[in-house]
């Protein structure tokens, strides 16, 4: 094998929000660690987000451990740009061992240890998100961009193999990668444009056009909101839309998934409320778009045709564009060696430590790696339990 093999106690696999999170915990308990990022620069996936997109929580609840994250000018609610600037000097911060672009490729057992796979290099198309010029273009078949030069499923700009052995593996690489669309009949047929929230950036590009908007998250209601005031919009929605209430904002849902996951973690059913709040925060651009009665949803159309969308009612919709937001699957390929996925592509975790591979652990992908552990505070308190988790294995060993 070419390339020169690194030791350490942890390697972290992802240099985003989870990664650095991990980081800085490492970084405490004085363990010897490296992070690997795909990315060109800092940032993670906030860097590839289009360009008005907005937390649904003040930058003071919406931080990283060690560091609030400072206000932004004007804003009550940071934008994507702002927060990649913040991970950015919060990895130059703490002197986080972030080593990029490195794209890893496989974890494998190996000799009471674990083995990262990875290649170095610039290519685009690396494993901290789907590259712009991917994602841009339409979906394919299978939902997903397709790959495109230096991408791991192209051969092009391929580096000779690096491993790093250790001890234990955070992986930590998010969904960004692995836009989800759901199958519906017809997608093949339908003559217009169609791309996931992964290649929109702006509402100019379908000024005057009809769009039809898949998903009944943030994501489409914040895309919806500014799309509507260039085109004519539609919103398809597999269940009615629901609104928090419009004083309350992210923090509420971190709550939520807070006291739900300890329900359910001690054998209980979640309190009283939870669930019922709504799903959707009503940032200042939501609010607006639903005062001018932009935010009425439609049932979930049944199939797409050659012109646009239809119903099994019989009725039928044209249209020139579907933007499907309707979210990602967790970016797990990289484990694959470790045969720990189920039929869904979960593996099956204790805390955030793998159940069949202790040495494993993951962060970051959701409500089932921790609560909330896709936002920014979340990242940080499922990363010190795992960082202390981990200490202590260590110190076993010794």
């Amino acid at each position: 094998m070419d390339g020169a093999e690194h030791v350490h106690d942890v390697v972290v696999v992802g240099g985003g929000q989870a990664g650095l999170a991990a980081g800085y915990f490492l970084r405490r308990a004085g363990l010897d660690f490296a992070v690997l990022d795909a990315g060109e620069g800092p940032g993670g996936s906030w860097t590839e987000y289009w360009d008005s997109l907005r937390l649904f929580s003040p930058a003071e609840h919406s931080m990283l451990p060690g560091w609030w994250m400072p206000a932004e000018e004007g804003r009550e609610y940071p934008s994507a740009r702002h927060v990649a600037r913040y991970l950015a000097e919060y990895e130059r911060r703490y002197e986080l061992p972030v080593r990029r672009p490195v794209r890893v490729e496989a974890v494998e057992r190996e000799d009471g240890a674990l083995r990262v796979l990875a290649r170095e290099g610039t290519g685009r198309g690396l494993l901290s998100g789907a590259p712009r010029s991917a994602a841009e273009r339409p979906v394919d078949g299978g939902g997903r961009p397709p790959a495109v030069p230096g991408s791991p499923g192209s051969p092009a700009q391929r580096s000779p193999l690096v491993s790093w052995r250790a001890r234990h593996v955070i992986s930590a690489t998010g969904t960004w990668r692995a836009p989800h669309v759901p199958d519906v009949a017809g997608r093949g047929l339908f003559a217009g444009r169609q791309l996931h929230t992964v290649g929109y950036r702006g509402p100019e590009e379908f000024a005057g056009q009809r769009v039809v908007v898949v998903g009944g998250g943030n994501s489409a209601a914040q895309i919806l909101a500014e799309l509507s005031e260039v085109a004519e919009t539609t919103w398809a929605t597999a269940r009615p839309p629901r609104f928090l209430p419009d004083d309350l904002d992210g923090r509420a849902l971190f709550g939520v998934a807070t006291r739900a996951q300890r329900a359910a973690q001690r054998g209980e059913e979640a309190p009283e409320g939870v669930g019922d709040l709504g799903d959707i925060v009503v940032v200042p651009t939501v609010r607006e778009a639903r005062e001018r009665g932009a935010l009425k949803a439609e049932p979930m159309f049944d199939r797409l045709t050659r012109t646009g969308v239809a119903w099994n009612d019989g009725t039928s919709l044209d249209c020139d564009a579907v933007l499907w937001c309707t979210g990602f699957r967790p970016v797990l390929d990289h484990l694959a060696p470790l045969g720990l996925a189920d039929g869904r592509g979960r593996i099956a975790l204790e805390g955030t430590r793998s159940v069949a591979e202790p040495r494993l652990f993951l962060l970051g992908y959701g409500d089932w790696t921790g609560a909330a552990s896709a936002t920014l505070i979340g990242a940080g308190r499922t990363a010190k339990g795992t960082v202390a988790e981990i200490t202590a294995a260590l110190a076993r060993r010794e």
